[in-house]
């Protein structure tokens, strides 16, 4: 099996590695390696663990997971030059990745929390040559989509990368407006599961808006409720967490 070189071992890089274990060989590189032995044993099997300090990262195929504000740290301590680096970093151009980290060709990537269970909706772009290699790896973790730009891909970010905390948000609200009702939280919750559960394979081939329309019946409970989310601007906010999310991604990369 080829190996992928994990640099850095945190909540995302431990998602991926979830969902590519099995059909990879691992390895880990970190700081601390107690952390890197807790990642291990989260993964529940054998990788390879290095610390930071001079690590030959040559013909490797690494997968950078760090945290966007540590890749001109960290680059410092890799040597060598990369097969091809895979960044997951939020933000973070191509043009800065070449510039602290040495590899034959760069590719961005942004997966999501999903990817532990092989369900992420992963956006890349870089390196055309790596195209096809870049969709058969983040595609053991999920859905991919190649895009033609950095801009794109940052906009992405803001969608499908965030979106699981988005999506989280109003999940425990409608709980939480359930309960306020008068159900017990124990089945509000088990309602809000079914829910997205049914919503997920619904909107792989219906329109949301048709989703919407084939709910919503003339002076119905569905209508009342949707009348309230208008009123509370949450179409408005929506639009604005995904603005202010790629502004970020745009000052992360500045």
């Amino acid at each position: 099996m080829q190996t992928i070189t994990f640099i850095g071992n945190g909540n995302m890089g431990l998602s991926i590695a979830q969902g590519l274990k099995g059909k990879y060989n691992i390895e880990v590189v970190g700081r601390d390696m107690k952390n890197l032995e807790s990642f291990e044993k989260a993964l529940d099997v054998k990788v390879d663990k290095y610390l930071f300090d001079s690590f030959d990262i040559s013909e490797r195929t690494v997968l950078l997971c760090i945290k966007s504000q540590n890749v001109e740290e960290v680059g410092k301590k890799l040597t060598g030059k990369a097969r091809v680096l895979f960044s997951i970093l939020a933000g973070i151009p191509i043009e800065s990745l070449k510039k602290n980290i040495k590899s034959k060709a760069t590719v961005r990537a942004m997966p999501n929390l999903a990817a532990s269970l092989g369900q992420s909706m992963t956006t890349l772009t870089g390196d055309h040559r790596f195209k096809k290699e870049a969709q058969e790896l983040l595609g053991a973790v999920g859905r991919t989509l190649w895009l033609e730009s950095e801009k794109e891909i940052d906009i992405a970010t803001a969608l499908a990368g965030s979106g699981p905390a988005y999506l989280a948000l109003i999940a425990e609200a409608l709980v939480d407006g359930a309960v306020k009702q008068g159900l017990r939280r124990e089945d509000a919750m088990t309602s809000m599961q079914g829910l997205f559960s049914g919503f997920s394979t619904l909107i792989q081939n219906t329109h949301p808006a048709l989703l919407k329309d084939k709910v919503m019946s003339p002076g119905g409970t569905t209508a009342a409720g949707y009348e309230a989310l208008e009123n509370g601007q949450v179409r408005a906010a929506c639009m604005q967490a995904v603005e202010a999310a790629y502004k970020k991604a745009k000052r992360l990369g500045a």
